[in-house]
């Protein structure tokens, strides 16, 4: 078995018909100690301070038998608020675990454009190949949005993806018990609805050549992309959906527009090839546009989704909606080799950024990802996730999927009462 079938191997099975469950302030843990070191700086520009420090959690009570290196990439706008939670959940559940996890906080996105100049510094995508994963807050804003394509935010983390060459991008969407209401459809629709994306994320329109601007035959100017793709690419991404599948709940459907374009009808033929190699999975296909019609009127009909780069995008950021919040979804993107990127699939949310309002669940379930899928730290995953789950039954809400009856509380107030929870639950499956 190679290091590809190894870690979906381990995604896959870790992942049978488990609840997604909902994506921490400083901690209260004596047995804690936290030291930070200089990194070098970039180019000959000074990065911000909180960009160059290394941080290394011991347990204190026995030597760690393992370590870890982990990029923080916290980004832009919310993105440090949230990150900072995160990282200090991971720190806990090492220290609890008994491992042994060194942070390097790297700039990226506007935060990397106001410092060095670019959206992705080398320093910072070599960071992240030479780490055992990597977790992403969240990058762009306003200020950038003017900045020719080269110089957008968004471009770091197109780069990025495609530095580390992660491929499979898994999204799930589980409505919680405590927070069906919080979900815009109705309760009985919303109920019970648990369902994974598994996007394709490397290929397609967002990389397809040519591309540009350039003008028609009538002398307007006119912008172009290509949606591309080639078997092996589709084929890669549909065995991981197969398996998934499998895991889950047996049923896969294969989203395309194939009654139009021909990467479409080359996806569903060659996902159609596939399945004879899964005849315990049921496939099924369907339209983009009526996928994203079928999710908002029945979305319990699906349990696995398979789709491209540009309609994964779009589709997930819809299934998120009847969970709640967007707030609350994190996502693991892995390839053939090397380091996973982990990270929530909300935005960087500038309208909120410094303002403690912001909800770090999705970026501490995206740790409990990394944990679990990055690292093969299956227990101190579980904490996280279970703490998670005990303090949304204590009934602490962000603005976000607050409603009468709980207690409002501020990103940082949130992450403090999950830190209470793992320190003092035991791990449990969830």
């Amino acid at each position: 078995m190679n290091r590809f079938d190894l870690i979906f191997h381990q995604i896959l099975s870790s992942s049978a018909h488990t609840p997604h469950s909902s994506s921490m302030a400083a901690s209260s843990s004596s047995s804690l100690q936290f030291t930070a070191t200089s990194f070098k700086q970039f180019h000959s520009k000074q990065i911000p301070k909180h960009g160059t420090k290394w941080g290394t959690i011991r347990c204190s009570a026995a030597s760690p038998t393992k370590s870890y290196n982990i990029t923080l990439l916290p980004g832009d706008g919310i993105g440090p608020e949230v990150i900072s939670v995160a990282k200090n959940a991971i720190q806990l559940v090492a220290s609890i675990e008994g491992f042994e996890v060194a942070f390097e906080e790297m700039p990226m996105g506007g935060a990397a454009l106001d410092a060095v100049g670019v959206p992705l510094p080398d320093e910072t995508l070599n960071s992240a190949k030479q780490s055992d994963a990597t977790l992403l807050g969240a990058i762009g804003g306003y200020k950038w949005d003017n900045n020719e394509k080269r110089l957008k935010p968004e471009t770091g983390l197109l780069q990025l993806r495609e530095g580390l060459q992660v491929f499979a991008n898994l999204r799930p969407a589980t409505v919680l018990p405590q927070l069906v209401d919080a979900s815009t459809l109705k309760k009985e629709v919303a109920e019970g609805v648990d369902l994974m994306v598994v996007r394709e994320l490397t290929g397609g329109i967002y990389f397809g050549k040519p591309r540009g601007f350039s003008t028609n035959e009538n002398g307007q100017e006119i912008g172009f992309n290509t949606e591309v793709y080639a078997a092996y690419e589709i084929d890669r991404i549909a065995r991981i959906a197969f398996e998934t599948a499998r895991k889950r709940r047996g049923k896969l459907c294969s989203v395309d527009k194939a009654n139009v374009l021909e990467a479409s009808m080359l996806w569903r033929k060659r996902v159609t090839a596939l399945a004879s190699e899964y005849p315990d999975v049921e496939l099924s296909h369907m339209y983009v546009d009526n996928a994203a019609m079928q999710l908002v009127r029945n979305p319990k009909q699906f349990d696995t989704i398979v789709t491209n780069n540009i309609f994964g995008d779009i589709l997930s950021d819809e299934a998120s909606m009847i969970t709640g919040s967007i707030g609350m979804l994190p996502s693991a993107s892995l390839g053939a080799t090397g380091p996973g990127l982990f990270e929530p699939i909300h935005g960087s949310a500038p309208d909120i950024a410094g303002q403690d309002k912001a909800n770090p669940l999705a970026t501490m379930l995206s740790a409990a990802m990394l944990l679990k899928y990055g690292l093969g730290e299956e227990k101190a995953a579980q904490r996280i996730e279970a703490a998670v789950l005990d303090t949304l039954n204590r009934g602490f809400r962000t603005g976000d999927i607050h409603s009468a009856g709980h207690k409002l509380v501020g990103c940082k107030e949130m992450g403090e009462e999950v830190l209470k929870s793992i320190d003092s639950k035991t791990p449990a499956a969830v």
